[in-house]
C-alpha cells in the first residue's frame, strides 16, 4: 500500500547505484527524479487481487503488461509475456516486494501466511520465495496488530529462520545488490527495527545500498503498519507520481481494510 509504494518511489533512483550511507537521515526522501517501478505496479496487482476477487495470477498478468517496462527481471518478464504462464522457481525478493496488502487483509495469521504463500507461488514457488512473502506478510501483520518490535523480531526468527540480530552498521560494508528473497527481507525488516518512525525506515533500508527500491518497499509496508503513519507531503508526492487507477485503487483498499492514519 502507500507504505511499501513510497518506500519503492523513493529508492528508484538508487537501484543498481550501490549507493550507501553511514547517516541515514541524510538521504534526502524523496530524492529528485523518484519514479515507480515494477514494486509499486505488481503491489497494486495484489491489492487489485483482494478487491476484485481476482486470482492473484490473472491479477499480476495483468497489471504487468498495463505496465510493462517497470524494472521487471528477465524471468518475470518472460513469464508475464507468455500465453501460458507458469511458476518458474524462482526465490527472487520479487514476492516479497507485493506482498503487503496481504498482511492487512486477514484476521489471522494462520490465513495472512495462506493468502502469501497463495500470491508468491504463481511465480515464486521456490521455498524461498514463498518463505519471503509470508515473512514479510507476517511482519505487516504482526505490526498491524500492535505487537512489539521485539515480538515482531522474535516471531519471524522462530517462524522463518531469519537473522535479525545483525545491525545495519555491521550489514552496510559489505552488503551487495541482491535480488534473492533470502538476500533482502531480513535486511528488510532489520531496516525497519532500527527506525524511529516512517520516514527513517525508508532511509535505513536505502542507505544499506543494494536492491533499494525493493528494500525500501518491504521496509516501507512493514513500517506503514507499525507506526500508523506516513507524513502528508508523501502521500501527495506519491499521488502525483502514481497513475490515477493506482491512485483510486489504493483508496478503496484504504476504506475496506486499512485503519491507518496519516500525519
Amino acid at each position: 500500500m502507500y507504505g511499501a509504494i513510497i518506500g519503492d518511489i523513493c529508492g528508484s533512483i538508487y537501484e543498481y547505484k550501490n549507493f550507501k550511507a553511514d547517516n541515514p537521515s541524510d538521504i534526502p526522501i524523496p530524492g529528485q527524479g523518484c519514479f515507480f517501478t515494477d514494486d509499486s505496479v505488481l503491489t497494486c496487482a495484489v491489492i487489485d487481487a483482494l478487491l476484485s476477487r481476482r486470482n492473484y495470477k490473472k491479477a499480476v498478468y495483468h497489471w504487468a503488461n498495463k505496465y510493462p517496462k517497470r524494472g521487471y527481471g528477465q524471468r518475470f518478464v518472460s513469464w508475464h509475456t507468455s500465453l501460458f504462464p507458469k511458476p518458474y522457481n524462482s526465490y527472487g525478493n520479487g514476492s516479497a516486494m507485493r506482498v503487503s496488502a496481504i498482511g492487512w487483509a486477514f484476521d489471522s495469521i494462520e490465513e495472512t501466511l495462506a493468502e502469501a504463500k497463495c500470491s508468491a507461488e504463481i511465480t515464486h514457488n521456490h521455498p524461498e520465495g514463498i518463505k519471503g512473502a509470508q515473512a514479510t506478510a507476517a511482519a505487516v501483520f504482526l505490526a498491524r496488530e500492535g505487537k512489539s518490535k521485539e515480538v515482531i523480531k522474535k516471531c519471524i526468527e522462530d517462524t522463518f529462520g531469519y537473522n535479525l540480530q545483525r545491525t545495519l552498521e555491521n550489514i552496510r560494508p559489505k552488503y551487495v545488490f541482491d535480488e534473492s528473497c533470502q538476500g533482502t527481507v531480513p535486511e528488510a525488516i532489520i531496516a525497519f527495527l532500527e527506525s524511529d518512525d516512517y520516514t527513517g525506515a525508508i532511509q535505513n533500508a536505502i542507505s544499506l545500498g543494494g536492491d533499494a527500491d525493493t528494500l525500501a518497499c518491504i521496509t516501507g509496508g512493514i513500517a506503514e503498519a507499525y507506526y500508523k503513519k506516513i507524513p502528508a507531503d508523501l502521500i501527495e508526492f506519491a499521488d502525483k507520481t502514481l497513475s490515477t487507477e493506482m491512485v483510486e485503487l489504493l483508496g478503496k483498499f484504504y476504506q475496506l481494510y486499512s485503519k491507518s492514519y496519516f500525519a
